[in-house]
């Protein structure tokens, strides 16, 4: 075991032992600018074929462009110079996690390429859904996943967050269907099955993102609305109807919001994330739509990454913190303007307890902000790690330099590398130039920073979220642990994170008899919260209390967010009574999952 403080030392050297480990292109030789779609959606196929044409500005002379794709075909490419000149092109070596190099010949330096493509049915970031898997169950559905690395599975391109792009696109539909994009988007259009798309702001090529199927919208302010389909349009319209006022509060805290347009995009259930922050129109899972606004901490969240991942974008997954914990520390920051202190600091508490869990599973390695992902599929930096330990540490500035000083450094940082990327280390000088060195007499340095970016567990001095109304809980808790009685407490208008934090700090191992009273006067099985159910399900499992397992088996065949299913398949794969009958749901489950949720259950059942 090496000392901390040369595992400080030497852990960033294998971290950045190469800048770029995720993408084959040479992002330091030439980097692209502008990507040019025309691209048709075939739903019979499941494909979508076309052309990219891609800018490149030439920063070192080359003779040959790398690009990065994953299961394309790739049927012509040529040179928009003066004329069009086909070129050479082969395909390198296949990598089970960054997919197949296009090398592409290229020595006079073309600056515009086109590439003529189709992509494989079963692409990586791209899900095709029948009706029956649809919320109306009248028209297919498709949408697209393309963190972390999943882009080049539609497009043949430099798929790197060490680039920002500008986007144009012309997507061809089947006449009944919308097409939307993470660009600018006209409601309005009239469905002729042919869009037209254009993003004038660069963004990385992970945020380029399209979905279409029967979408309608409703507006609730000029700037923001949202899009559903018709079955889910008026629901979604009233859960998320505090959106415009998440908007205000925060520019209010960290100036205008820099996208012009903030709209949402609910997507069947299949989705297999919470939300994802493509610019203009986040993508959003259905399972948020509990029917009283008690699960739009995921908006605040989505929204928060207008500024923080957007605007301001790490510059390769290792540091994945830098999006998700500033974002995480921002969500929180909304929640509390727009709703109340003591729902945030529930949150926070909740955050932080999901934090502990996680680190007490993960290896060391995996404990630290700044991850080594070298030769790893960069899917597996998502753990809590970067999303809670890295709004922990916000906290930690708020606390140490006070909210007002926080502010302002965020509000600088978000100006001084607006539409750029950036790094660790670069966020480690600028932090210390503009916020520890402004005020010494706080007494904190980058070395306090450096054991948060690079050491695993906490610092010994990370504040720890309180929330007064769940220590009136862990009172109910001590009661309700000690009797076993459902009368030893009273949950009258417990809020979701109260109920959360009341199922995962009990004894977890409970009579059956106990668990039916429970579950009889409060209906947990019967609960149309994601977030309770996830809690209440793992009792339910571990204590083999069959009267919740049908409804554990709906729960898992009808949503694919990850975060929602995978722990549950966890613990079925470890119960040697279960693990048949978890294995079985997930064969009826499978099919209605995307491919992200399909390989990650894959794998829970594949450890024996």
């Amino acid at each position: 075991m090496l000392p901390k403080f040369l595992y400080i030392l030497l852990l960033p050297l294998s971290v950045w032992a190469n800048e770029h480990p995720h993408t084959f292109s040479q992002v330091d030789s030439v980097k692209m600018t502008h990507i040019h779609l025309d691209l048709k959606a075939d739903f019979k196929t499941k494909t979508l074929s076309g052309i990219a044409q891609l800018t490149f500005k030439y920063i070192k002379p080359i003779e040959s462009i790398i690009l990065d794709t994953r299961a394309l075909t790739i049927n012509s490419v040529r040179a928009d110079c003066k004329d069009k000149t086909p070129l050479s092109f082969k395909m390198g070596k296949e990598d089970k996690i960054l997919g197949t190099p296009l090398i592409i010949s290229n020595p006079n330096q073309c600056p515009q390429i086109s590439i003529n493509y189709k992509t494989s049915p079963q692409a990586s970031g791209l899900q095709w859904l029948d009706k029956e898997l649809t919320a109306d169950k009248k028209y297919p559905f498709l949408f697209t996943q393309s963190e972390a690395i999943h882009g080049r599975s539609w497009i043949p391109m430099q798929d790197t967050p060490a680039i920002r792009v500008t986007y144009d696109a012309t997507i061809y539909t089947p006449k009944a269907l919308r097409a939307v994009m993470s660009a600018k988007n006209d409601p309005e259009s009239p469905l002729s099955g042919v869009f037209h798309f254009n993003m004038p702001q660069a963004i990385p090529p992970y945020l380029i993102a399209l979905a279409i199927g029967d979408l309608h919208y409703h507006s609730w302010v000029k700037r923001s609305g949202v899009y559903a389909e018709p079955a889910l349009l008026e629901a979604a319209a009233k859960e998320f109807e505090d959106t415009p006022a998440m908007i205000s509060a925060t520019e209010k805290l960290y100036g205008p919001y820099p996208w012009q347009q903030y709209d949402l995009l609910i997507l069947p259930p299949s989705f297999p994330f919470g939300g994802m922050e493509n610019p203009r129109v986040s993508f959003i899972t259905p399972t948020v739509i509990a029917g009283d606004k008690s699960l739009t901490s995921l908006i605040s969240h989505e929204l928060a990454h207008s500024w923080s991942g957007n605007l301001v974008t790490n510059g390769r997954w290792a540091d994945i913190w830098l999006n998700e914990g500033i974002t995480s520390y921002i969500e929180n920051r909304i929640i509390e303007s727009v709703y109340s202190r003591s729902l945030a600091k529930m949150e926070q508490v909740l955050s932080y307890q999901a934090l502990q869990k996680d680190l007490a599973e993960l290896d060391k390695k995996d404990q630290s902000l700044v991850l080594p992902l070298e030769g790893r599929d960069p899917d597996d930096a998502f753990t809590d790690v970067p999303y809670n330990k890295g709004a922990l540490l916000m906290f930690y500035l708020e606390d140490k330099f006070g909210r007002q000083h926080l502010d302002n450094f965020l509000k600088g940082y978000f100006k001084q590398f607006s539409f750029k990327t950036i790094t660790s280390p670069k966020f480690l000088n600028y932090l210390d130039e503009h916020l520890l060195k402004t005020y010494p007499k706080v007494g904190i340095t980058s070395k306090n920073i450096r054991k948060w970016l690079y050491q695993p567990a906490l610092p010994n001095d990370a504040v720890i979220p309180t929330s007064q109304r769940l220590q009136k809980v862990a009172e109910d808790i001590k009661k309700w642990n000690k009797t076993l009685s459902i009368n030893s407490f009273s949950p009258k208008n417990w809020s979701y994170q109260e109920w959360v934090y009341f199922l995962n700090n009990i004894k977890q191992q409970l009579d059956v008899n106990s668990l039916a009273k429970l579950d009889k006067k409060y209906h947990l099985t019967q609960t149309g919260n994601a977030e309770i159910a996830l809690a209440w399900f793992p009792i339910v499992i571990k204590n083999h209390y069959q009267a919740g397992y049908s409804a554990i088996e709906h729960h898992l065949i009808s949503i694919g967010r990850r975060r929602l299913i995978l722990p549950l398949y966890k613990l079925l794969a470890k119960d040697p009574i279960l693990r048949d009958w978890g294995y079985q749901v997930f064969q009826k489950a499978r099919p209605g999952y995307h491919p992200l949720a399909q390989g990650s259950v894959d794998k829970i059942f594949a450890k024996k």
